[in-house]
């Protein structure tokens, strides 16, 4: 076929035009650094970089983003609305920072796109969760624009939104497989057998205190509904779930009947839950009820609690740091967090969607650069870069080597914790 004999030349030829094209924004990307940060005490700014839109997916929101773990560059949105009266087709584009104007692979769906995940060890392979309940994994090697696997209303399909799905390491027998959280109130375990999904139910999050009786005796049960869910990066089967009515779940993957700890976190819907990349301890959630808090999972309440104004999307960690995190609220703002630096307050609050029926939906720190990547409900992904002051590592002392690592990220949010936890708490 003569198409694919160009096909890689065209690529290349289209990436060195977008370099051109956005040249002052690649430089910024790669040796800008904010010199003002000096002056400004200890505030940040975020640069804008590229912004990337497609056609297609003008009229739906960013559910989903994700960064692929083999090449930094490289990352996955997915499409669809979280307006229930709105919905419709959905799509999941693979963006590459290198050309901003186009996607590198395109899929759409029926369904809308809620959200994904990318394989650890396998970086072309995707998770899908979709509104309609399904789930499904996209290959990015196979040219098809459907889904290699996905599940049907045989197998045990969600019957309503997944919210979030991850992918776990191999089963004994080396089978693919990934977990789903959904409102009905399943967490399904999805293993790729035969080349077929098949799915085991983890845990059905009850409500404490619901049980009706129902006609002849029958005992019902008010199901929880799960809107997050994230895995502990050292204990395997120790996993936490956010809920619609505000509780967090501390849950393992062996006991499906009870959990092992509850957290009354918030009073709205927990939008996202997720643990600190060094420290074992800690994890961060945050609500629709304008807060994000930080927490020690071994204590019932949180280390400490910011209120954003306005109803908080999405938070994320950064890999960089074990005390910087960024949040973004409804009003279109992004904040940045350094707690090593200031605990009180965000270093940097910055409006980055400026029309006023827009909402920001997700953000996503990048693994290896200084950028961030923030999706918003008309479509858009917008790419900023942290000035210096947002990515502050440790500073020189005379003569001595600035330690460096886990150990070092570990002892500087301990040190913190410290500060609020109680005195007996300590022994």
């Amino acid at each position: 076929d003569d198409i694919t004999k160009i096909s890689k030349a065209a690529k290349i030829m289209e990436r060195m035009v977008n370099q051109n094209t956005f040249d002052d924004i690649a430089q910024d990307f790669k040796y800008f650094e904010d010199a003002s940060d000096e002056y400004r005490d200890q505030q940040g700014t975020l640069l804008p970089l590229w912004k990337f839109q497609y056609d297609k997916t003008k009229r739906l929101a960013v559910t989903a983003i994700s960064w692929n773990p083999k090449y930094k560059d490289l990352f996955a949105v997915g499409y669809g609305s979280y307006d229930f009266m709105k919905q419709g087709q959905g799509m999941l584009l693979l963006y590459t920072m290198k050309n901003p104007s186009f996607p590198e692979y395109v899929f759409s769906s029926e369904s809308g796109v809620m959200c994904l995940d990318f394989h650890n060890d396998h970086p072309y392979l995707m998770a899908v969760g979709f509104y309609d309940g399904n789930v499904a994994i996209y290959n990015v090697k196979k040219a098809t624009s459907q889904p290699s696997y996905r599940s049907s209303a045989k197998s045990g399909k969600h019957t309503e939104p997944v919210w979030q799905v991850k992918w776990q390491k191999d089963d004994m027998d080396n089978n693919l497989n990934f977990f789903s959280i959904s409102s009905d109130g399943r967490i399904v375990s999805w293993t790729l057998v035969k080349n077929e999904l098949v799915h085991t139910d983890v845990i059905k999050l009850s409500v404490e205190g619901t049980t009706m009786q129902g006609p002849e005796g029958l005992q019902l049960q008010t199901l929880g509904c799960g809107t997050s869910f994230d895995f502990h990066k050292k204990i395997d089967y120790l996993f936490l779930v956010g809920t619609e009515e505000g509780k967090i779940y501390k849950c393992s993957k062996y006991y499906s009947s009870q959990f092992l700890d509850v957290f009354e976190a918030h009073h709205m819907a927990v939008d996202s839950v997720s643990w600190n990349p060094y420290h074992l301890k800690v994890f961060i959630s945050c609500s629709s009820d304008w807060t994000v808090k930080i927490w020690d999972h071994t204590i019932k309440t949180p280390m400490f609690i910011y209120d954003l104004n306005s109803a908080v999307g999405d938070v994320a960690w950064s890999p960089y740091s074990s005390t910087v995190f960024a949040a973004v609220t409804t009003d279109g703002k992004a904040h940045v967090f350094d707690l090593s630096i200031n605990k009180y307050e965000a270093l940097c609050t910055q409006l980055v969607v400026a029309k006023k029926k827009n909402k920001i939906t997700h953000i996503q720190f990048n693994p290896v650069y200084p950028v961030v990547i923030i999706g918003d409900e008309r479509g858009h992904v917008t790419s900023l870069k942290l000035s210096p002051n947002l990515r502050r590592m440790p500073k020189e002392k005379k003569g001595q080597e600035v330690k460096k690592g886990p150990e070092v990220e570990i002892a500087k949010l301990d040190k913190l914790l410290n500060l609020v936890r109680e005195p007996e708490s300590k022994a």
